[in-house]
């Protein structure tokens, strides 16, 4: 039961549903509600199938690119912790997300489904989502069925995050955008502490095993 709730924290804090609410909102401001719930439908369908993908075949290239797996979750680790010092100082994601709907509106005379990007990436399959995805999936520390369990909480998330763009508006009434910046900040300090942990525990794993 730890595990479990260990890995919902990991990949709910890296996929921030909630930080997504606002980016949901931007790109579709003035849009019937039946095109704001497709828009909804199809980013959480498509970061649910890039998460996928790297949960099957993450591993995969790593092992073909011959790196170890402690050295991958150090590495992970320190990628997750960089992106969690973003999350808690830098620019909210809520606004850079927004900066780069705007340059796609004023710049790009061809512009792409905004539902893909950048809702679906990388809003939601955030880089640190596909990294912290293959750690939690390490075909040497977890079984199938570990890993299918995995799986299942990754698309919890992805459907709770559907969920809360569904209601989007309500939230963001409720909370405000500064609330969200400040669930996006005390998010990443969680993530931090994540992040700093799986980087513990491979180092450790190295100096007992000397695998890396």
């Amino acid at each position: 039961m730890q595990s479990i709730l260990n890995q919902f924290v990991t990949l709910w804090v890296v996929i921030d549903p909630i930080g997504t609410i606002p980016v949901f909102i931007a790109i579709t401001a003035g849009t019937a509600a039946t095109m704001r719930k497709k828009v909804a439908l199809q980013a959480a369908l498509v970061s649910a199938g890039v998460l996928l993908f790297f949960l099957v075949f993450g591993q995969m290239l790593i092992n073909a690119l011959d790196i170890g797996l402690n050295s991958f979750q150090v590495a992970g680790g320190i990628v997750l912790f960089l992106f969690a010092l973003t999350m808690i100082f830098g620019e909210p994601r809520t606004e850079s997300d927004r900066k780069a709907i705007t340059d796609l509106t004023e710049e790009d005379p061809v512009k792409p489904n905004p539902a893909i990007f950048p809702l679906a990436v990388p809003s939601l399959a955030s880089p640190g989502a596909m990294l912290a995805i293959v750690i939690l999936t390490d075909n040497n520390r977890f079984s199938v069925t570990d890993q299918a369990v995995t799986a299942v909480i990754m698309l919890v998330v992805i459907a709770a995050a559907y969920v809360l763009m569904r209601l989007a508006d309500p939230i963001i009434k409720l909370i405000g955008h500064a609330g969200s910046a400040i669930v996006s900040r005390v998010m990443g300090m969680i993530l931090a502490s994540v992040a700093a942990n799986a980087v513990l525990k491979a180092l450790l794993t190295i100096f007992a095993t000397g695998e890396l």
